[in-house]
């Protein structure tokens, strides 16, 4: 396969300045969980080095090793090298899928996403009985694992928000459509465009989206350029519920997981711990955390495409969790909480909520 000058132009030089120095291997979360050289960062550059000297096809081949990503980037920030490997591994799945090489877990997902409009092909969206696309200061984006993987938690998050008088508004929405480009597919510009036809006509200034990965869409993405130009802000949920009062507090020792998209991708670390700081006295930090925070495991598509070691890389990081004594694992994702709801065994006791659904469930015991 003939790698795209486009490839070439934009890439090459990054993936030739990889030193194979194997400090990637040291954070990358798929080694330490497979002990495969060819996941890891350096062994995904030597792969795209002998692709781009012609003496090896990005086809199935190396399909494991450009797909087996979590783009949680670890390695790119510990990199002395400066290689931007999220980019890297996104751009290589895009030319892989140009000739037909995309992983089979996301063949069709463009035609998904066109019919249905979320990544699960879920025909019935949820009907929370809250005010849809109406005028309001605030449009609340829950994201597809928000409307149809953690209903539950979505209707709690919905209730902190009544309960604290927000003025805000649910939109028929649609994927915000990131995880194409993830996939090394083509984006569906009807679902930029819906969702922006939606959020305008709201008149909302802010969005907020209990999901990282649709902020950073929303914040980065070009399709969604129109809020941007509106001066539309886009917040995830800690970052509104650091400026605001919480009038409740708990006994229970909590700590926090940063997640990939909130933390290493937007730098994201203070008003979540501002927030725990109003409600749990007694909190702990992870060994890793912040800007060091262990994946999850369920990025890149792997939740999709390696169902077993995205969960070994949650159950990882559950380790951790245990290890701290903590009661409760908070975190600002719906996406970080679904998979490690699925990877914790039935022995460990820990409780797992985004942090606005705990402060919901904290007020609804308190009332």
């Amino acid at each position: 396969m003939q790698l795209s000058s486009e490839f070439r132009e934009n890439f090459e030089e990054q993936i030739l300045q990889c030193s194979q120095c194997g400090f990637c291997q040291a954070v990358c979360p798929l080694f330490a969980v497979s002990l495969r050289p060819a996941f890891n960062a350096r062994g995904k550059m030597m792969v795209l080095k002998e692709a781009l000297r012609g003496k090896l096809a990005l086809d199935e081949q190396v399909l494991d090793s450009i797909f087996q990503c979590t783009a949680c980037a670890n390695c790119s920030h510990h990199c002395p090298s400066g290689v931007d490997v999220p980019g890297i591994v996104k751009a290589a799945r895009r030319e892989m899928s140009r000739t037909g090489s995309c992983h089979p877990a996301f063949t069709g997902l463009s035609q998904v996403l066109a019919q249905h409009g979320n990544i699960y092909a879920e025909e019935d969206p949820p009907e929370f009985q809250r005010l849809l696309n109406q005028p309001a200061e605030y449009v609340y984006f829950a994201g597809c694992v928000g409307n149809y993987r953690e209903e539950e938690a979505s209707e709690t998050v919905l209730d902190l928000l009544d309960r604290l008088e927000l003025n805000y508004s649910l939109i028929d929405e649609v994927c915000c459509g990131g995880v194409l480009e993830d996939m090394g597919l083509q984006a569906v510009a009807a679902l930029a465009q819906a969702n922006l036809e939606r959020i305008l006509a709201t008149g909302a200034r802010t969005v907020i989206t209990g999901c990282p990965y649709c902020a950073r869409t929303f914040l980065e993405r070009p399709e969604y350029q129109p809020l941007r130009d509106q001066g539309i802000q886009v917040l995830v949920l800690s970052q509104l519920l650091a400026q605001l009062e919480l009038p409740v507090t708990t006994d229970q020792r909590v700590t926090y997981h940063d997640p990939c998209d909130l933390g290493r991708h937007c730098g994201i670390y203070r008003e979540p711990r501002q927030v725990i700081a109003k409600i749990a006295p007694d909190f702990v930090e992870l060994a890793h955390n912040r800007d060091q925070a262990l994946c999850c495991g369920a990025g890149g598509g792997m939740r999709g495409a390696y169902p077993k070691n995205s969960l070994a890389v949650a159950r990882r990081r559950l380790e951790e969790v245990e290890q701290s004594g903590a009661e409760v694992l908070l975190t600002d994702c719906n996406s970080c909480v679904h998979n490690l709801r699925n990877a914790k065994l039935r022995k460990q006791k820990i409780q797992i909520y985004t942090l606005a659904e705990y402060i919901g469930r904290l007020l609804e015991g308190a009332s």
